[in-house]
Protein backbone atom coordinates (compact mmCIF):
# COMPACT_ATOMS: atom_id res chain seq x y z
CA UNK A 1 0.00 0.00 0.00
CA UNK A 2 1.18 3.70 -0.70
CA UNK A 3 2.95 5.41 2.08
CA UNK A 4 1.04 8.28 3.34
CA UNK A 5 3.74 10.92 4.48
CA UNK A 6 1.86 13.87 5.22
CA UNK A 7 -1.23 13.53 7.66
CA UNK A 8 -4.21 15.18 8.24
CA UNK A 9 -4.50 17.93 10.91
CA UNK A 10 -7.43 17.87 12.45
CA UNK A 11 -8.20 20.81 15.45
CA UNK A 12 -4.08 20.31 15.49
CA UNK A 13 -4.07 16.69 15.94
CA UNK A 14 -3.49 14.05 13.45
CA UNK A 15 -5.99 11.30 11.92
CA UNK A 16 -5.18 7.88 13.20
CA UNK A 17 -4.08 5.50 11.10
CA UNK A 18 -7.57 3.68 9.67
CA UNK A 19 -7.79 -0.02 9.01
CA UNK A 20 -10.54 -0.91 7.55
CA UNK A 21 -13.90 1.16 5.44
CA UNK A 22 -16.14 0.24 8.67
CA UNK A 23 -13.97 2.45 10.95
CA UNK A 24 -14.22 5.58 8.24
CA UNK A 25 -18.23 5.12 8.75
CA UNK A 26 -18.53 3.21 5.36
CA UNK A 27 -22.25 1.16 5.29
CA UNK A 28 -21.78 -2.61 4.92
CA UNK A 29 -23.70 -2.73 1.95
CA UNK A 30 -20.96 -0.69 0.18
CA UNK A 31 -18.13 -2.49 1.86
CA UNK A 32 -19.49 -5.99 0.75
CA UNK A 33 -19.62 -4.52 -2.78
CA UNK A 34 -16.18 -2.93 -2.29
CA UNK A 35 -14.74 -6.72 -1.35
CA UNK A 36 -16.31 -8.15 -4.35
CA UNK A 37 -14.12 -5.86 -6.26
CA UNK A 38 -11.13 -6.81 -4.16
CA UNK A 39 -10.84 -4.06 -2.11
CA UNK A 40 -10.50 -4.29 1.53
CA UNK A 41 -8.49 -1.62 2.80
CA UNK A 42 -8.37 2.02 2.44
CA UNK A 43 -5.63 4.11 0.72
CA UNK A 44 -4.37 6.87 2.32
CA UNK A 45 -6.18 9.41 0.69
CA UNK A 46 -9.38 7.51 1.37
CA UNK A 47 -8.25 7.41 4.95
CA UNK A 48 -7.67 10.72 5.63
CA UNK A 49 -10.95 12.37 3.47
CA UNK A 50 -13.84 10.05 3.62
CA UNK A 51 -14.87 10.64 7.21
CA UNK A 52 -14.47 14.27 6.87
CA UNK A 53 -16.80 14.20 3.47
CA UNK A 54 -18.85 12.01 5.49
CA UNK A 55 -19.82 15.00 8.02
CA UNK A 56 -20.88 17.14 4.87
CA UNK A 57 -17.08 19.32 5.33
CA UNK A 58 -15.37 21.09 2.37
CA UNK A 59 -12.39 19.64 1.45
CA UNK A 60 -9.39 20.65 -0.66
CA UNK A 61 -7.68 17.17 -1.65
CA UNK A 62 -3.66 16.70 -3.01
CA UNK A 63 -3.18 13.36 -4.11
CA UNK A 64 -1.43 11.89 -7.47
CA UNK A 65 -3.53 9.48 -9.70
CA UNK A 66 -3.85 5.93 -8.89
CA UNK A 67 -3.99 6.80 -5.51
CA UNK A 68 -7.42 5.96 -5.04
CA UNK A 69 -9.00 9.45 -4.76
CA UNK A 70 -12.17 8.56 -6.85
CA UNK A 71 -13.43 6.37 -4.11
CA UNK A 72 -12.22 8.91 -1.33
CA UNK A 73 -15.34 10.89 -2.70
CA UNK A 74 -17.40 8.69 -4.30
CA UNK A 75 -18.35 6.71 -1.21
CA UNK A 76 -19.14 9.22 0.78
CA UNK A 77 -21.15 10.88 -1.64
CA UNK A 78 -22.95 7.75 -1.90
CA UNK A 79 -23.79 7.46 1.54
CA UNK A 80 -24.85 10.85 2.26
CA UNK A 81 -27.13 10.61 -1.05
CA UNK A 82 -30.55 9.51 -1.39
CA UNK A 83 -32.56 7.41 -3.70
CA UNK A 84 -35.63 8.95 -1.95
CA UNK A 85 -35.22 12.16 -3.11
CA UNK A 86 -35.99 13.13 -6.84
CA UNK A 87 -33.22 15.58 -7.75
CA UNK A 88 -29.90 16.16 -8.45
CA UNK A 89 -27.49 15.47 -4.74
CA UNK A 90 -24.37 14.93 -6.24
CA UNK A 91 -21.88 16.31 -9.52
CA UNK A 92 -18.79 15.82 -10.34
CA UNK A 93 -16.90 18.00 -12.82
CA UNK A 94 -13.50 16.66 -14.64
CA UNK A 95 -11.80 17.96 -17.42
CA UNK A 96 -12.00 15.08 -19.93
CA UNK A 97 -14.59 12.23 -21.21
CA UNK A 98 -11.96 9.54 -20.56
CA UNK A 99 -12.00 10.61 -16.67
CA UNK A 100 -15.99 11.31 -17.07
CA UNK A 101 -16.30 7.54 -18.31
CA UNK A 102 -13.68 6.05 -15.92
CA UNK A 103 -15.12 8.16 -12.80
CA UNK A 104 -18.87 6.86 -13.89
CA UNK A 105 -18.30 3.14 -14.51
CA UNK A 106 -17.15 3.27 -10.80
CA UNK A 107 -19.81 5.13 -9.81
CA UNK A 108 -21.94 1.82 -11.87
CA UNK A 109 -20.45 -0.77 -9.24
CA UNK A 110 -21.03 1.13 -6.30
CA UNK A 111 -24.67 1.75 -7.84
CA UNK A 112 -25.55 -2.57 -7.32
CA UNK A 113 -24.71 -1.66 -3.50
CA UNK A 114 -27.03 1.70 -2.96
CA UNK A 115 -29.46 2.28 -6.21
CA UNK A 116 -28.73 5.45 -7.38
CA UNK A 117 -29.54 7.41 -10.88
CA UNK A 118 -26.48 7.98 -12.40
CA UNK A 119 -25.72 10.16 -15.80
CA UNK A 120 -22.29 11.07 -17.51
CA UNK A 121 -22.57 14.09 -19.67
CA UNK A 122 -19.73 14.59 -22.06
CA UNK A 123 -19.04 15.02 -25.43
CA UNK A 124 -19.41 12.42 -27.91
CA UNK A 125 -22.43 11.38 -26.46
CA UNK A 126 -26.20 11.67 -28.19
CA UNK A 127 -27.66 14.71 -26.39
CA UNK A 128 -31.13 13.57 -27.14
CA UNK A 129 -30.59 10.60 -25.09
CA UNK A 130 -29.32 12.69 -22.36
CA UNK A 131 -32.15 15.14 -22.22
CA UNK A 132 -34.48 12.19 -22.02
CA UNK A 133 -32.66 10.66 -19.34
CA UNK A 134 -32.89 13.98 -17.36
CA UNK A 135 -36.46 13.93 -17.69
CA UNK A 136 -36.53 10.75 -14.87
CA UNK A 137 -34.88 11.33 -11.30
CA UNK A 138 -31.45 11.83 -11.83
CA UNK A 139 -29.21 11.77 -8.51
CA UNK A 140 -25.60 12.14 -9.57
CA UNK A 141 -24.03 13.87 -12.65
CA UNK A 142 -20.16 13.04 -13.82
CA UNK A 143 -19.60 15.82 -16.77
CA UNK A 144 -17.11 17.64 -17.91
CA UNK A 145 -17.38 21.63 -18.27
CA UNK A 146 -18.26 21.72 -21.68
CA UNK A 147 -21.34 20.09 -22.24
CA UNK A 148 -22.63 20.56 -18.97
CA UNK A 149 -22.52 24.42 -19.61
CA UNK A 150 -24.69 23.79 -22.78
CA UNK A 151 -27.22 21.68 -20.71
CA UNK A 152 -27.42 23.96 -18.19
CA UNK A 153 -27.90 26.90 -21.03
CA UNK A 154 -30.90 25.20 -22.30
CA UNK A 155 -32.34 24.43 -19.07
CA UNK A 156 -32.07 20.63 -19.00
CA UNK A 157 -29.84 20.30 -15.92
CA UNK A 158 -30.97 21.97 -12.49
CA UNK A 159 -28.63 22.27 -9.84
CA UNK A 160 -30.95 24.34 -6.81
CA UNK A 161 -31.24 21.61 -4.82
CA UNK A 162 -26.85 19.75 -5.05
CA UNK A 163 -25.60 18.94 -1.94
CA UNK A 164 -22.13 17.84 -3.15
CA UNK A 165 -19.89 19.65 -5.81
CA UNK A 166 -16.48 17.73 -6.94
CA UNK A 167 -14.07 19.46 -8.78
CA UNK A 168 -11.97 16.31 -10.13
CA UNK A 169 -8.28 17.21 -11.13
CA UNK A 170 -8.81 20.76 -10.41
CA UNK A 171 -5.22 21.93 -12.00
CA UNK A 172 -5.64 20.11 -15.21
CA UNK A 173 -9.51 22.15 -15.59
CA UNK A 174 -7.43 24.96 -14.70
CA UNK A 175 -4.55 24.27 -17.29
CA UNK A 176 -7.12 23.30 -20.00
CA UNK A 177 -8.99 26.72 -19.86
CA UNK A 178 -11.92 25.48 -18.08
CA UNK A 179 -12.00 27.95 -15.09
CA UNK A 180 -14.78 30.33 -16.34
CA UNK A 181 -16.85 27.07 -17.12
CA UNK A 182 -16.41 26.05 -13.50
CA UNK A 183 -17.29 29.09 -12.39
CA UNK A 184 -20.19 29.94 -14.28
CA UNK A 185 -21.62 25.96 -13.10
CA UNK A 186 -20.17 26.80 -9.02
CA UNK A 187 -23.06 30.18 -9.50
CA UNK A 188 -25.82 27.83 -10.45
CA UNK A 189 -25.39 25.81 -7.43
CA UNK A 190 -26.75 26.55 -3.66
CA UNK A 191 -24.25 28.80 -1.49
CA UNK A 192 -24.72 25.99 1.66
CA UNK A 193 -23.28 22.95 -0.70
CA UNK A 194 -20.53 21.29 0.16
CA UNK A 195 -17.70 21.58 -2.27
CA UNK A 196 -14.55 19.08 -2.65
CA UNK A 197 -11.27 20.10 -4.36
CA UNK A 198 -9.20 17.56 -5.79
CA UNK A 199 -6.40 17.86 -7.55
CA UNK A 200 -2.76 16.03 -8.02
CA UNK A 201 -0.94 19.18 -7.85
CA UNK A 202 -2.27 22.43 -5.43
CA UNK A 203 -0.76 25.15 -7.28
CA UNK A 204 -1.94 28.40 -6.52
CA UNK A 205 -4.38 29.07 -9.43
CA UNK A 206 -5.84 25.98 -7.82
CA UNK A 207 -5.69 27.24 -4.32
CA UNK A 208 -7.31 30.80 -5.15
CA UNK A 209 -10.20 28.90 -7.22
CA UNK A 210 -11.04 26.49 -4.40
CA UNK A 211 -10.46 28.90 -1.29
CA UNK A 212 -13.28 31.36 -3.32
CA UNK A 213 -16.03 29.21 -3.33
CA UNK A 214 -15.46 26.97 -0.32
CA UNK A 215 -16.25 27.73 3.73
CA UNK A 216 -13.15 26.38 5.93
CA UNK A 217 -12.06 23.75 3.77
CA UNK A 218 -10.16 21.03 5.30
CA UNK A 219 -6.77 20.29 3.29
CA UNK A 220 -5.53 16.86 3.23
CA UNK A 221 -2.15 16.00 1.60
CA UNK A 222 -0.70 12.95 0.39
CA UNK A 223 3.34 12.64 -0.74
CA UNK A 224 3.53 12.42 -4.34
CA UNK A 225 6.55 11.84 -6.45
CA UNK A 226 8.55 9.27 -4.05
CA UNK A 227 5.46 7.48 -3.67
CA UNK A 228 4.72 6.78 -7.39
CA UNK A 229 7.75 6.28 -8.63
CA UNK A 230 8.97 3.72 -5.76
CA UNK A 231 7.91 0.61 -7.93
CA UNK A 232 9.10 1.73 -11.44
CA UNK A 233 12.05 0.92 -12.80
CA UNK A 234 13.49 3.32 -14.82
CA UNK A 235 16.21 2.90 -17.73
CA UNK A 236 17.37 5.79 -20.15
CA UNK A 237 18.28 5.06 -24.13
CA UNK A 238 20.41 7.56 -25.66
CA UNK A 239 19.98 8.10 -28.88
CA UNK A 240 18.91 10.13 -32.29
CA UNK A 241 15.85 11.25 -33.77
CA UNK A 242 16.47 9.67 -36.80
CA UNK A 243 17.75 6.19 -34.84
CA UNK A 244 15.06 6.21 -32.30
CA UNK A 245 11.99 4.05 -34.24
CA UNK A 246 15.06 1.15 -34.51
CA UNK A 247 16.60 1.77 -30.73
CA UNK A 248 11.99 1.29 -30.05
CA UNK A 249 11.58 -1.52 -31.55
CA UNK A 250 14.88 -3.12 -30.40
CA UNK A 251 13.59 -2.83 -26.40
CA UNK A 252 10.22 -3.53 -27.21
CA UNK A 253 11.77 -7.05 -28.58
CA UNK A 254 13.52 -7.44 -25.59
CA UNK A 255 10.96 -6.44 -23.33
CA UNK A 256 7.74 -8.20 -24.98
CA UNK A 257 5.72 -6.62 -22.52
CA UNK A 258 2.03 -8.13 -21.30
CA UNK A 259 0.43 -4.12 -21.71
CA UNK A 260 2.61 -1.33 -22.16
CA UNK A 261 2.09 2.56 -23.33
CA UNK A 262 4.01 4.64 -25.71
CA UNK A 263 3.41 7.98 -25.20
CA UNK A 264 4.42 10.57 -27.73
CA UNK A 265 5.01 14.37 -27.88
CA UNK A 266 2.09 15.41 -30.53
CA UNK A 267 -1.04 13.25 -32.63
CA UNK A 268 1.22 13.62 -36.06
CA UNK A 269 4.22 11.74 -34.26
CA UNK A 270 1.47 9.06 -32.75
CA UNK A 271 0.02 9.01 -36.35
CA UNK A 272 3.65 8.22 -37.70
CA UNK A 273 4.27 5.56 -35.44
CA UNK A 274 1.33 3.90 -35.20
CA UNK A 275 2.10 3.34 -38.89
CA UNK A 276 5.38 2.39 -38.79
CA UNK A 277 4.82 -0.17 -35.77
CA UNK A 278 1.93 -1.86 -37.50
CA UNK A 279 3.60 -2.21 -40.73
CA UNK A 280 6.80 -4.00 -38.65
CA UNK A 281 4.02 -6.48 -37.23
CA UNK A 282 3.74 -4.36 -33.47
CA UNK A 283 -0.39 -5.23 -32.39
CA UNK A 284 -0.50 -1.09 -32.11
CA UNK A 285 -3.25 1.45 -31.87
CA UNK A 286 -3.11 4.85 -31.36
CA UNK A 287 -5.23 7.43 -28.98
CA UNK A 288 -5.41 11.06 -29.03
CA UNK A 289 -8.21 14.14 -29.14
CA UNK A 290 -8.56 14.06 -32.73
CA UNK A 291 -9.86 10.42 -32.84
CA UNK A 292 -13.80 10.11 -32.51
CA UNK A 293 -15.26 9.58 -29.03
CA UNK A 294 -17.07 6.38 -29.74
CA UNK A 295 -13.65 4.60 -31.41
CA UNK A 296 -11.33 6.17 -28.39
CA UNK A 297 -13.94 4.43 -25.83
CA UNK A 298 -13.23 1.26 -28.25
CA UNK A 299 -9.76 1.17 -28.62
CA UNK A 300 -9.51 2.13 -24.33
CA UNK A 301 -11.57 -0.84 -24.00
CA UNK A 302 -9.90 -3.37 -25.94
CA UNK A 303 -6.65 -2.22 -24.51
CA UNK A 304 -7.92 -2.81 -20.85
CA UNK A 305 -8.92 -6.44 -22.31
CA UNK A 306 -5.53 -7.02 -23.39
CA UNK A 307 -6.52 -7.45 -26.63
CA UNK A 308 -4.13 -4.05 -27.69
CA UNK A 309 -0.20 -4.84 -26.45
CA UNK A 310 0.86 -1.44 -27.32
CA UNK A 311 -1.03 1.71 -26.62
CA UNK A 312 -0.07 5.13 -28.48
CA UNK A 313 -0.74 7.74 -26.74
CA UNK A 314 -0.46 11.72 -26.37
CA UNK A 315 -0.88 13.05 -22.78
CA UNK A 316 -4.18 12.77 -23.06
CA UNK A 317 -3.82 8.96 -21.56
CA UNK A 318 -1.48 10.14 -19.16
CA UNK A 319 -3.35 11.44 -15.84
CA UNK A 320 -6.54 10.05 -14.79
CA UNK A 321 -6.79 6.59 -16.23
CA UNK A 322 -6.73 3.66 -14.32
CA UNK A 323 -5.68 1.27 -16.66
CA UNK A 324 -4.45 -1.98 -14.42
CA UNK A 325 -2.16 -4.16 -15.78
CA UNK A 326 0.39 -1.64 -17.62
CA UNK A 327 3.79 -3.04 -16.94
CA UNK A 328 5.81 -0.45 -19.29
CA UNK A 329 5.74 2.60 -20.69
CA UNK A 330 8.14 4.32 -22.86
CA UNK A 331 8.50 7.87 -23.42
CA UNK A 332 9.22 8.05 -27.24
CA UNK A 333 9.21 11.86 -26.87
CA UNK A 334 11.07 13.43 -23.77
CA UNK A 335 7.59 14.91 -22.02
CA UNK A 336 8.24 18.94 -21.58
CA UNK A 337 7.95 19.03 -17.73
CA UNK A 338 9.19 16.40 -14.77
CA UNK A 339 5.59 16.63 -13.76
CA UNK A 340 4.54 15.22 -16.89
CA UNK A 341 7.17 12.77 -17.09
CA UNK A 342 5.86 11.66 -13.62
CA UNK A 343 2.14 11.51 -14.57
CA UNK A 344 3.01 9.12 -17.82
CA UNK A 345 5.46 6.47 -16.05
CA UNK A 346 2.71 6.48 -13.09
CA UNK A 347 0.58 4.54 -15.36
CA UNK A 348 2.75 1.26 -13.96
CA UNK A 349 3.89 0.44 -10.96
CA UNK A 350 0.28 0.68 -9.65
CA UNK A 351 -1.14 -1.41 -6.76
CA UNK A 352 2.11 -2.67 -5.65
CA UNK A 353 2.82 -3.97 -8.67
CA UNK A 354 6.42 -3.52 -9.95
CA UNK A 355 6.62 -1.60 -13.32
CA UNK A 356 9.63 -0.35 -15.95
CA UNK A 357 9.28 2.69 -17.64
CA UNK A 358 11.47 3.65 -20.55
CA UNK A 359 12.93 7.46 -21.57
CA UNK A 360 14.55 7.94 -25.62
CA UNK A 361 16.50 10.99 -25.36
CA UNK A 362 18.05 12.99 -28.32
CA UNK A 363 21.43 15.03 -27.31
CA UNK A 364 18.99 17.96 -28.18
CA UNK A 365 16.82 16.66 -25.04
CA UNK A 366 19.65 16.92 -22.46
CA UNK A 367 18.43 20.26 -20.81
CA UNK A 368 14.49 18.25 -20.25
CA UNK A 369 16.67 15.53 -19.16
CA UNK A 370 18.99 17.27 -16.48
CA UNK A 371 15.47 19.18 -14.98
CA UNK A 372 13.75 15.77 -14.90
CA UNK A 373 16.34 13.92 -13.25
CA UNK A 374 16.86 17.05 -10.56
CA UNK A 375 12.80 16.97 -9.95
CA UNK A 376 12.44 12.64 -9.27
CA UNK A 377 16.60 13.40 -7.24
CA UNK A 378 17.16 9.93 -9.48
CA UNK A 379 20.13 9.59 -12.46
CA UNK A 380 18.50 7.15 -14.67
CA UNK A 381 20.62 4.55 -15.43
CA UNK A 382 21.15 4.18 -19.16
CA UNK A 383 21.00 0.96 -21.46
CA UNK A 384 24.12 0.46 -23.21
CA UNK A 385 23.87 -2.51 -25.07
CA UNK A 386 21.73 -1.20 -28.25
Amino acid sequence: MIVDKTKYDLNRGVIKVMKNFNSLGISEGLINNLKLQGITEPTPIQENSIKIIKDSKDVIAEAQTGTGKTLAFLLPMFENMSSDINSIQGLIVTPTRELAIQITEEAMKLKQAKDLNILAIYGGKDTGAQLKRLQGNVHLIIATPGRLIDHLSRGTVKLDQLKTLVLDEADQMLLMGFKGDVEDIIKETPKNRQTLCFSATMNSDVKKLAYRYMIDPKVVVIEKEEVTLKNIKQFLVETTDRKKQDALCKVLDENNPFMAIIFCRTKRRADDLEIALFKRGYNCKKLHSDITQSKREKIMKSFKNCEIQYLIATDVASRGLDITGVTHIYNYDIPETAEGYIHRIGRTGRAGELGCSYLFVDPKDKGLLNMIEKQIKLKIPVVNDL
